[in-house]
C-alpha cells in the first residue's frame, strides 16, 4: 500500500529540493534585469545574485572593455576587470587567471584566480562574467561558462524581444502609410460638401475624422481593445457613408462580452477598408457590408463580410505572403501581426472567389500572455 507523506505549504522536503528552490528564485531575481540588456544599471541589479549563485569571493560584470559593476571583497582588483574583459573577448572561451596578472596591493589578499567567460548574443561578444576566488577548479571553471550561458540566453531573449518590438512598430507603421490618401481627400471633399447645406452635420463629420485620424496616427501601444478597434471603424464607416450614401448598406452586430479583448492596433480596420475599396466601390448599385463580434467559448470570432465584387483565391493568396505589387491595405501584414501576437492558428481566414463577395474571419484568445493594451 502507497504511503503517501503531506507536506505543509511552503515547505521543500529535503535539502536537495531546497537547495534547488535557492539556485532557481536566485537566477529569477536576475531575469528582468538582464532581459533589458547589459548595462551598468542591470549589472548592477544582477552581479550580486550570480555571485551567490557561484559562492565566491566576488563576480564582476563588464561589457566588452570596462567594468560595469562589482560584486564581494577584493574592490582593489576591479580596476583590472576592464583588462581581464579584453582578453576574454579576444579569446572567445572561458580562461583562467593567475594572480600575477591582475595583482594588488594588499599582501594578505585571498583572491588568486579570476575565471572570465564570455558574454554572448548571437554569436557576438558583449561582454564577461569574472569570478574571483583563492582557487580555480576544474568544477569552478565549468560553473562559471554555464552561469555565463544563461546570463547570454537572458540577454539574447531581451534582445529578440526587442527586435520584435521594433519590427511590430515597423510593420505598423507600414500599415499606417497605407492608409489610402484617396480616402483622407475623399473623406474631407465629402466634410466640405454638406457645410453649406448641413453645417450640423459638416461639424459631426469632422469630428469623426480627427478621431478616426488621431487613432490611425498617434503613437499608440502595440495592442488595443477590440472595443477602441471597433469605434475607429465605426468612425470610417460613418465617413465613407458620407460618400457612398445609400450605396453603402452596414450592418454591426457586436457581442458586448468580447469588447474587453485585446486585439493588435489596427488588425481589422484595414480588413474593412479593403471590403469597400474593393468589394464595393467598384459596383455601381453599392452593396452591404456586415460586421460580426461573437463570443466563442475561450475566443472572439470576428468577421468582415461584404457581397462585393470578390477576388480570385490566387491573389489573395499572394496578399497574404505580402506581395506589395498587389493594391491590398496590409492583408498579408494583419494577418503577420496576429500570428506574431497569438500564434500561427491564429490567422486570417478569407473565403471569396470572383462575383460571390468576400468574408474575413478573425479569431482571437479571449486572453494570451504579454498581450494587453
Amino acid at each position: 500500500m502507497a504511503r503517501w507523506r503531506w507536506l505543509r505549504p511552503g515547505h521543500l522536503g529535503t535539502e536537495a529540493d531546497r537547495e534547488t528552490f535557492r539556485i532557481l528564485h536566485t537566477a529569477s531575481l536576475t531575469t528582468t534585469a538582464l532581459r533589458g540588456g547589459l548595462n551598468q544599471r542591470s549589472a548592477e541589479q544582477s552581479v550580486r545574485h550570480l555571485r551567490s549563485l557561484l559562492g565566491t569571493a566576488a563576480a564582476a560584470l563588464t561589457d566588452t572593455e570596462a567594468l560595469l559593476a562589482w560584486d564581494g571583497v577584493g574592490a582593489g582588483h576591479a580596476r583590472h576587470a576592464g583588462e581581464l574583459a579584453r582578453h576574454g573577448v579576444a579569446a572567445g572561451s572561458t580562461t583562467v587567471h593567475p594572480h600575477r596578472t591582475f595583482a594588488c596591493d594588499d599582501p594578505a589578499c585571498g583572491t588568486r584566480h579570476a575565471v572570465v567567460a564570455p558574454l554572448t548574443v548571437e554569436e557576438r561578444v558583449v561582454g564577461t562574467l569574472q569570478v574571483y576566488s583563492s582557487g580555480a577548479s576544474a568544477g569552478l571553471v565549468q560553473a562559471t561558462s554555464e552561469l555565463a550561458g544563461w546570463v547570454s540566453g537572458q540577454l539574447e531573449l531581451g534582445e529578440l524581444e526587442a527586435s520584435r518590438t521594433r519590427l511590430a512598430e515597423a510593420e505598423l507603421r507600414a500599415l499606417r502609410a497605407q492608409i489610402s490618401p484617396h480616402f483622407i481627400y475623399n473623406s474631407l471633399t465629402a466634410i466640405a460638401s454638406f457645410v453649406r447645406t448641413d453645417p450640423v452635420r459638416a461639424r459631426e463629420l469632422l469630428l469623426d475624422f480627427a478621431d478616426f485620424a488621431r487613432y490611425s496616427f498617434q503613437r499608440l501601444g502595440e495592442y488595443t481593445t477590440l472595443e477602441e478597434e471597433l469605434r475607429s471603424i465605426e468612425r470610417y464607416l460613418v465617413l465613407e457613408q458620407a460618400r457612398f450614401g445609400d450605396r453603402l448598406r452596414v450592418t454591426l452586430r457586436i457581442a458586448p462580452e468580447v469588447l474587453p479583448v485585446s486585439v493588435p492596433v489596427l488588425s481589422l480596420q484595414p480588413l474593412v477598408e479593403n471590403a469597400v475599396r474593393h468589394g464595393l466601390a467598384g459596383k455601381a448599385e453599392g452593396g452591404s457590408i456586415t460586421i460580426l463580434a461573437e463570443d466563442a467559448d475561450r475566443e472572439a470570432v470576428i468577421s468582415i463580410e461584404d457581397d462585393g465584387v470578390g477576388e480570385s483565391p490566387d491573389r489573395v493568396r499572394r496578399a497574404l505572403a505580402g506581395d506589395a505589387s498587389l493594391d491590398s491595405v496590409g492583408l498579408g501584414n494583419v494577418d503577420e501581426r496576429l500570428r506574431s501576437a497569438f500564434g500561427d492558428d491564429y490567422g486570417l481566414v478569407v473565403e471569396t472567389a470572383p462575383g460571390a463577395g468576400t468574408k474575413v474571419t478573425v479569431r482571437v484568445p479571449k486572453y494570451a500572455p504579454g498581450v494587453h493594451p
